[in-house]
């Protein structure tokens, strides 16, 4: 019998949810709210069951990734801000004046409190709704107390029903978000492959859909080492984490030399006899990308990893044409089959304990609690911005729906919170995802409601709705919406038979807090993409100048044991780009008389992009070849002046010694001209390529400057 369960029942499950974080997730907070709500439901107390669900489905919203231990507290922290935002609502609730400044004034509070850290940040989230959620309850609760009580215990079941989960497979959240960041690799990698062959318009597309990417991979690699630390704070020692620490190494590793560009390859694509080997590295990076996200299936679901052997056969073949002289040499080709060929030899030897026996360490916070608060403080984090706007999005919501009376009119603060964001182009999105996902969720729903008449039908409706919105909630926000509507309409079905009758006021609600988020976010303190393009620019032109200087200090100092101040700037450089990144694709959503600059601002993107690419490959060579690299020390450390006085330009401050950048580029040409080395000519290729793209830069930036003043 073994056998027929392993194949018939094991294999299918595992691939359907536990290799599915998302999946898993929705199934997790679907049986606990099913656990709550069933068996009240059949008791004929609906409404306890469906406050105990959405405290549950509050809980499982505002849940963080810790340590078993830190889980705990977080639970703790949880229950406590939990009790006291629902117990607020329900004794303010005869005080609508109260009530609205309580409101207002406690999500300053809460979110300034949920900054500090991502704990924090959680479990304030969790307490504004839960808040919310019992202000929309309160008219049909049989007395004041209920709802705190349930709201709460709802909360607290989830959070131990998880908790015993995370007991049972510890290492299971540092597993989901290492296999987030590798899949995410292997999705920056298929998309880079289409790089080779290219030409110069498919290289300009490609490049900044790398560039949009490589938000999401940062991201996770971000994630990542949070749930790193937490895990090292709450262990005795750091030997059970070293696996997991040696794959997030590797996944730096591997998104270094993946973001790499070693020379213009629309240009190589142009000759005719690159042609096989062109299709070659983009049929290497495809297998690469392939491998990376077998990995990643393979940390979620402990099934071993086999390295694919076509990746093996794909790499050889690219050497032998290095090894028999069948690319040029001094062209970067060699290079990129070397970056790819290391890829794949760290990739297969992942398993080798001999691969790193030391533990690295990584970055951190190191500011204090008090520190971080003040910080929040300054005008110009937009944190605090964020509050305030939410608050008064709240406080004029909560005024529209008192004085025009409108029928569960919290459903209007409900929206804002849910639809106002830290930007303008963040909330339009958000905007029209909530106002769509909802039109449809009542729709569906309503239909559907028809055909399942029984409370018995309604309730595994319920059900269904809470397991698709988890499932979607990550994936496609609106889709999670038609899923939290139809939620809703079973729940008030349940409660009072009145679901159907409030989708049209839900609909109304719903259009009212949309307008009054976009207007808030329109109106008040707005921070236009075009205004903040110049200082993107010169932060992440400092940012890569300071990676840049890492990586010639790497060349010149003896290999260590920890890069960690490497590792720190390189990653400080890819925040700076994906900053960049997203200001070009926010500002395509503004207002048209707003999109100043958007050429430019497509422009800048790709530049700096294309600089982080090459700083990348000059970097991810560093411990090869070192006895070369020295003869062309002088001319990184010009580059790097460079790179310093198109920051300082771009920053209206003087420089104490300018360099003309043209004269740089003719220098590193005469030099690739006079030596026969090859691997000095392919560095000196890297070089010239950063210095280009510095100078396209600097006359980028000029122009942008002339047309802001």
């Amino acid at each position: 019998m073994k056998p027929f369960v392993k194949q018939e029942w094991y294999e299918p499950a595992r691939r359907m949810f536990w290799s599915q974080p998302d999946r898993l997730m929705a199934i997790k907070a679907t049986l606990a709210i099913a656990f709550l709500a069933v068996p009240l439901v059949l008791l004929g107390h609906p409404f306890f069951a469906v406050s105990l669900g959405l405290g549950a489905l509050a809980g499982a919203l505002s849940e963080t990734d810790d340590h078993p231990r830190g889980r705990i507290k977080s639970l703790l922290l949880k229950i406590a801000s939990f009790g006291i935002s629902s117990l607020s609502v329900s004794l303010l609730q005869p005080y609508p004046v109260l009530l609205g400044l309580g409101l207002s004034l406690s999500t300053i509070v809460f979110l300034l409190v949920g900054g500090l850290n991502e704990r924090y940040r959680g479990v304030t989230f969790g307490a504004i709704l839960v808040g919310i959620y019992a202000m929309i309850g309160a008219s049909i609760s049989p007395a004041w107390y209920w709802q705190p009580i349930l709201l709460t215990s709802g909360a607290l079941f989830y959070g131990l029903f998880s908790l015993l989960l995370l007991y049972l497979h510890p290492w299971r959240l540092l597993e989901e978000q290492l296999a987030r960041g590798f899949s995410a690799l292997g999705n920056y990698m298929e998309l880079k492959a289409d790089l080779f062959p290219s030409d110069e318009k498919i290289q300009a597309k490609v490049r900044n859909q790398l560039a949009l990417q490589n938000v999401k991979l940062v991201e996770a690699l971000d994630r990542c080492k949070e749930v790193l630390n937490s895990y090292r704070d709450s262990l005795a020692n750091d030997e059970p984490l070293i696996p997991y620490l040696r794959y997030f190494m590797l996944l730096q590793s591997l998104h270094e030399r993946a973001a790499s560009s070693h020379e213009r390859y629309d240009l190589l694509s142009n000759e005719p006899e690159n042609k096989a080997v062109m299709e070659g590295l983009g049929q290497a990076l495809r297998q690469l990308a392939g491998a990376v996200r077998q990995f990643s299936f393979c940390l979620l679901t402990k099934v071993p990893y086999r390295h694919p052997v076509s990746l093996e056969w794909v790499i050889n073949v690219l050497n032998n044409l290095v090894e028999d002289g069948k690319i040029k040499k001094g062209s970067d080709l060699p290079l990129l089959v070397n970056n790819l060929t290391r890829s794949h030899y760290s990739l297969k030897n992942l398993s080798d304990e001999r691969v790193r026996t030391s533990v690295p360490k990584l970055a951190r916070d190191e500011r204090g609690l008090l520190q971080r608060l003040k910080d929040q403080l300054s005008w110009n984090n937009p944190r605090l911005r964020y509050a305030l706007r939410l608050s008064l999005c709240f406080l004029i919501g909560y005024m529209v729906s008192e004085f025009l009376h409108l029928r569960k009119g919290e459903w209007v603060v409900l929206t804002c919170l849910f639809v106002l964001q830290s930007s303008y182009s963040e909330t339009r999105r958000r905007l029209f995802q909530r106002i769509l996902g909802t039109l449809s969720g009542v729709v569906g729903g309503v239909l559907i409601v028809q055909i399942l008449p029984t409370t018995v039908g309604q309730l595994l409706f319920m059900l269904v709705s809470a397991y698709l919105f988890f499932a979607w909630l990550k994936k496609n926000y609106s889709v999670s919406v038609v899923f939290i509507t139809t939620f809703v309409l079973c729940a008030f079905n349940l409660v009072s038979s009145q679901g159907v009758a409030l989708m049209l006021p839900r609909v109304i609600d719903t259009l009212i807090g949309s307008s009054i988020a976009i207007l808030s976010v329109r109106l008040l303190w707005p921070a236009w993409q075009h205004k903040r393009l110049p200082g993107l620019l010169n932060e992440a032109l400092r940012k890569n100048a300071a990676y840049f200087s890492a990586v010639i200090d790497e060349y010149q100092s003896v290999e260590e044991e920890d890069d960690l101040s490497y590792r720190i700037v390189r990653r400080q450089a890819h925040r700076a780009d994906n900053a960049l990144a997203l200001a070009w694709q926010g500002m395509q959503l503004e207002p048209r008389k707003r999109r100043m600059f958007m050429k430019q601002a497509f422009q800048m993107t790709y530049e700096n992009h294309a600089l982080l690419s090459y700083v990348s490959a000059f970097g991810a060579h560093r411990r090869l070849n070192k006895e070369f690299s020295m003869e062309i020390i002088p001319l990184a450390e010009g580059v790097l002046q460079a790179l310093h006085c198109a920051e300082s330009k771009l920053a209206d401050t003087e420089v104490e010694q300018d360099i003309c950048v043209r004269e740089l580029l003719e220098r590193i040409s005469d030099y690739m001209g006079s030596t026969s080395n090859s691997v000095v000519k392919q560095q000196l290729t890297l070089l010239y390529n950063i210095a280009d793209v510095t100078y396209q830069i600097m006359v980028l930036s000029a122009s942008i400057k002339q047309e802001h003043v």
